[in-house]
């Protein structure tokens, strides 16, 4: 198979007369987890969110236990009363493993590992499509120390085969998210998955973009990574964090310039939900939810003010190189302990 390259994004600044779709915002459930998942749900609507973030786990539409499908016409009744779309997120920790953290991995050494996995990520492709949602999330794993990095990549690719066969059935995006201190950790990463996997697999291989990712180990500010990503995204999270750590903070308690990011999706047209991701913070989970929105809409004002034609002038000079910081043999991302 002929790996083929992945295009190049257009720095051609926005059409004037084409006006930006509006940013539906959201709130991701694994920040929700005290929650039932419909009070969950009439929360987010009762606080004038458009859309929720649903992670599949054991206290949120379990994947694993019977009676999935009408527990997902339930969810869907609900989703239709509230009037909140969905996005199906997959980062739960211990749905597959209740000892280790995100195991079994895609990339997994033991075939049938692996292939619990991608039996999982079929699932959520599934109730993905039952609820009509705008994407289904996954991620790569932590590479196995016994294991090559191109083995790993091997793995990685073989096992999403299936996964974005079912996505494309569908008509569903299947957007892979880079995650700190995993074999597909950056967004240089995401373009090495598209060519080893090659055509036409990345037709339905779309980009899960954590805005707090990118302040974490990208070398370019998260707009301009927003910017040079903006063709292949379609979910996006989003959470305050510093540089080298990776941490998931509430609005304020890092370090992101928030405007020109709202501004950087607003421009490119960006059409999935904008997610908030605290899944740290479920103790705190309805008034983050609050102070959230309030957060990211008046942001949203303060974006009208940033230029457009000047992130346009940006991107002609900067993007996401394709060298970013990487995490260290010891977990450490910029000398700071992720």
């Amino acid at each position: 198979m002929t790996p083929t390259p992945p295009p190049v994004p257009s720095t051609r600044p926005p059409s004037p007369e084409a006006e930006a779709p509006p940013l539906r915002l959201a709130y991701g459930t694994n920040g929700l987890t005290d929650l039932r998942l419909t009070d969950a749900l009439t929360l987010l609507s009762d606080l004038g969110y458009d859309g929720v973030a649903l992670t599949l786990d054991h206290m949120h539409l379990d994947p694993l236990a019977p009676g999935l499908a009408a527990r997902t016409a339930r969810v869907a009744d609900t989703l239709r009363d509230t009037g909140l779309a969905v996005a199906i997120e997959t980062g739960a920790r211990y749905v597959l493993d209740p000892r280790r953290k995100h195991h079994p991995t895609l990339i997994d050494p033991d075939p049938d590992a692996r292939a619990a996995r991608t039996d999982l990520l079929r699932t959520a492709v599934r109730v993905g499509a039952d609820l009509g949602a705008t994407a289904v999330h996954c991620f790569s794993g932590v590479r196995d120390p016994g294991s090559t990095d191109t083995d790993s990549w091997q793995r990685l690719a073989a096992a999403l085969y299936p996964v974005a066969a079912a996505a494309s059935d569908t008509g569903l995006p299947l957007a892979v998210e880079p995650e700190p201190g995993h074999l597909l950790s950056d967004l240089a990463g995401f373009h090495h998955l598209r060519t080893v996997m090659g055509a036409p697999a990345p037709d339905v291989l779309g980009l899960t973009l954590d805005i707090g990712h990118c302040q974490c180990l990208e070398p370019a500010p998260p707009a301009d990574c927003i910017r040079a990503a903006a063709p292949w995204t379609r979910h996006v999270q989003l959470e305050d964090m510093r540089r080298g750590v990776h941490e998931h903070l509430p609005f304020g308690d890092g370090e992101i310039d928030f405007p020109p990011v709202l501004a950087a999706l607003r421009d490119t047209a960006y059409r999935g939900l904008v997610s908030v991701e605290l899944p740290r913070h479920s103790h705190a989970g309805p008034e983050l939810a609050r102070t959230s929105l309030h957060f990211l809409r008046s942001n949203l004002a303060s974006s009208d003010l940033v230029s457009s034609d000047l992130a346009s002038s940006h991107l002609r000079t900067s993007h996401c190189p394709a060298t970013p910081a990487q995490p260290s043999a010891t977990g450490r991302v910029g000398g700071v302990s992720c």
